[in-house]
């Protein structure tokens, strides 16, 4: 017996029925809010980024980049300590940035998204 591959099998329907529901899943969930508390010159900011970008799940949050010198009391509580980075409002990393940590970091945070 012979099919015409113009039209998919129920087996191939119901697998993109299940990816896209999978997926809709994924993005239906609220992304987390990291932000990183910064101030123009600091090369060990832009260290921060590249390692929070070599773990591989972007698609997982937002970043916002705070520039310390903006505010008064930023920059007096930041001063020497940055970078600074907060997921969901949580103080997890100053000073340096792991790529496998913040993932780690991330993905334990996915557990607790409603």
């Amino acid at each position: 017996m012979q099919f015409d591959s113009a039209f998919p099998s129920n087996a191939e329907l119901i697998c993109s029925r299940m990816l896209s529901l999978m997926s809709n899943r994924q993005t239906d969930l609220p992304k987390h809010q990291v932000i990183l508390y910064t101030r123009p010159g600091c090369h060990l900011c832009e260290e921060a980024k590249r390692e929070m970008y070599a773990a591989g799940c972007t698609n997982e949050y937002t970043l916002q980049e705070i520039n310390i010198e903006s505010d008064p009391v930023l920059l007096h509580r930041y001063r020497n300590d940055i970078p600074v980075i907060t997921i969901n409002g949580a103080e997890v990393f100053r000073h340096q940035v792991n790529s496998e940590e913040f993932q780690r970091r991330i993905i334990s945070e996915s557990g607790t998204r409603s």
